[in-house]
């Protein structure tokens, strides 16, 4: 089987595969643009990629006899896992591998940014001796904050506390328990974390919700003199807002080693500015962790090719193909509910339960519990949440798992429930298969019978109970041109509350919202993307 590594990755993996009689090793010398790429490719088994090499649809497509597609790193943004999916190859990632090394990278940002240690270095080296103009500032005593406690803040937590630092940290995710066990001091609103920290460290995935949060707004509620870090994701800090307020002096200095462009544009503003610190994206770049990734890859892609053993695998759960088959339905329901009991409750929750009724008490519950978690975490983890890293991001934030198998008798002959709870609060989803042909449904709102189709838009609101109030609700989504799909409603007594869910085709726009918040029959509207 030929094996074809298309980055450079480390020696130690690269021997790895070489030592097995079965494969044939091909070492390119340089990343290849697709068009040299693609004529290589045929007879490869697999490939081994960083992030340089762009693993397309059309390379897929070239690769007849391709089975896996190996990434030494945590993202896989450079391969087509969709593309990959419906040829039926695996992608496989290695999660974990370089925590160490960019939480060390982040703290040497850190330590260099208060004590000007670039700057003083290139004086020395230009002859000078000028000690006046390098003054610095201790971290003991000083607060940092942090966004973000995943593996990586919370290994910068560690690092903080132990020079005697005040760590404040937001993460809407994480458990109260598990901050404590990191001894930061948690902030329910980013607000509340802004005016009090001396450094700020960046250290969430990249998504809808963090994309250019650190911007001019946020700056203007820090201290005079804050200095700010980022080693997670280009585009959280807005560059632009950031070049503005160092310029004023608002700003102390800043430390990036990861930007909105990469490569770094040469005119940009930010190499011009001497209060920031700018490496060239080396969060993994040790031999360490270069080591770590390169085995690791090479061991999962060993293990598969010649075991059909699947691990750290993004669009696979480990399973042989038969089971696999069987169990498809519920990760698809699974992931879909987890989605929904996110975007309904609270964010910072205790404990998930995953509960198996029926027929899918024959299931093997880990992948499926997986589904859910990755359509749970999804918000907190952003595109680097998969099936392989959901426990460990799970467990970071400190959400225990919970898996019941039922013998409860309802109506249906097979049922999926999730859970989630925050303290003494509980919001909950439940779901089925309708017909031979497994059309998914949602049949358990927060305990409450509905029947909805788990996918696009969803709009939840309670409403009183009154003749004419379906047509009204109706009437206002057709003024702003939202088109309703399906509709699910539930009532405990006449005149009472009711439940009402709509299927919506489009995301309903925010004066439609506003008009609904208004109106004084109906409360609690959501707007679920499922």
């Amino acid at each position: 089987m030929k094996i074809l590594v298309c980055d450079p990755v480390s020696a130690k993996g690269v021997a790895l595969l070489q030592r097995q009689p079965e494969f044939d090793v091909e070492v390119l010398e340089k990343r290849l643009p697709e068009a040299e790429l693609v004529p290589r490719l045929p007879g490869v088994a697999a490939l081994v990629v960083r992030s340089e090499t762009k693993v397309t649809r059309t390379v897929i497509d070239n690769a007849p006899q391709l089975r896996v597609v190996g990434r030494a790193g945590v993202g896989v943004d450079n391969v087509d896992v969709e593309a990959a999916t419906q040829r039926g190859v695996v992608v496989m990632n290695t999660p974990g591998g370089n925590t160490i090394s960019t939480a060390e990278l982040t703290f040497s940002m850190l330590m260099a940014l208060a004590r000007r240690i670039p700057l003083a270095h290139t004086s020395m080296h230009a002859g000078e001796w000028n000690r006046k103009a390098f003054q610095g500032t201790e971290l003991y005593g000083k607060t940092l904050g942090i966004l973000g406690l995943g593996r990586i803040g919370g290994e910068v937590a560690r690092r903080a506390v132990a020079f005697g630092m005040r760590v404040l940290a937001y993460d809407p995710y994480l458990t109260l328990s598990r901050a404590k066990a990191l001894q930061v001091e948690l902030v329910e609103k980013v607000d509340d974390l802004y005016p009090h920290v001396d450094f700020l460290t960046v250290h969430m995935p990249m998504s809808d919700e963090t994309r250019g949060m650190v911007n001019a707004a946020a700056f203007a509620r820090m201290k005079h003199g804050v200095r700010v870090l980022n080693c997670a994701r280009g585009g959280i800090v807005s560059e632009s807002d950031l070049i503005e307020a160092i310029r004023s002096g608002h700003v102390a200095g800043a430390a990036l080693d990861v930007y909105e462009k990469e490569p770094l544009p040469a005119d940009s503003p930010l190499r011009s500015l001497p209060q920031v610190i700018l490496t060239p994206h080396l969060g993994a770049s040790t031999e360490e962790a270069q080591d770590n990734v390169g085995i690791e890859v090479a061991e999962a892609i060993t293990d598969y090719l010649l075991h059909g053993t699947v691990r750290n695998a993004v669009n696979l759960p480990n399973l042989d193909a038969k089971t696999c088959e069987g169990v498809k339905p519920y990760l698809n329901l699974g992931e879909r509910l987890g989605r929904l009991v996110a975007q309904i409750g609270p964010k910072r929750n205790d404990r998930l339960v995953v509960t198996y009724g029926g027929k899918a008490n024959e299931l093997p519950t880990d992948p499926v519990t997986r589904a859910v978690l990755t359509g749970f975490l999804s918000f907190a983890g952003g595109k680097d949440v998969n099936q392989v890293n959901v426990r460990t991001l799970a467990a970071g934030l400190g959400l225990l798992i919970e898996e019941i198998k039922s013998n409860e008798e309802t109506d249906f002959h097979e049922w999926l429930h999730v859970a989630a709870y925050a303290g003494d609060q509980k919001v909950s989803a439940g779901g089925t298969f309708f017909s031979a042909l497994q059309r998914p449904r949602i049949v358990r709102l927060n305990g409450e019978p509905v029947e909805i189709v788990p996918k696009g838009v969803l709009l939840l609101l309670n409403n009183t109970d009154r003749p004419g109030m379906v047509g009204h609700i109706g009437s206002l989504l057709g003024r702003h041109q939202v088109n309703i799909a399906s509709m699910s409603l539930h009532r405990e007594k006449a005149g009472g509350k009711a439940l009402t869910v709509l299927n919506l085709d489009s995301v309903p726009p925010e004066p439609l919202l506003d008009e609904l918040r208004r109106d004084p029959d109906i409360s609690n509207i959501r707007v679920v993307r499922l």
